[in-house]
């Protein structure tokens, strides 16, 4: 087993520790089916900080998640898309959607 591996204690776990806080599945779920420029993605998560943003896009970069395209252009231009591993996520999100519309008209 993997360093990797060794830190979580089973698939869930790792799941859960890559995905934790709360900003990450939000700014995913905003990522579904489009890219979003910085600005757009920041307006779109209502309450997150600039330096949060930051820091959350980099993480979810980590974790292959996300994807950051760097145009060579100025004004300096990037926009944010889910790499295919983050799209497998679809499915799970929209589970979650379901429930969370089930739990909260209940």
């Amino acid at each position: 087993m993997d360093t990797q591996q060794e830190q979580y204690k089973c698939p869930v776990d790792a799941a859960i520790q890559v995905l934790r806080g709360k900003w990450k599945i939000l700014i995913l779920w905003k990522l579904q089916g489009k890219s979003m420029r910085f600005g757009e993605l920041k307006r779109s998560v209502p309450g997150i900080t600039e330096k949060m943003l930051i820091q959350q896009l980099r993480e979810l970069e980590q974790h292959e998640l996300i994807y950051r395209h760097d145009f060579q252009e100025m004004p300096l231009r990037v926009e944010y898309s889910l790499t295919q591993h983050g799209q497998k996520l679809k499915p799970i999100f929209d589970a979650l959607w379901q429930w969370g519309e089930e739990h909260f008209y209940r």
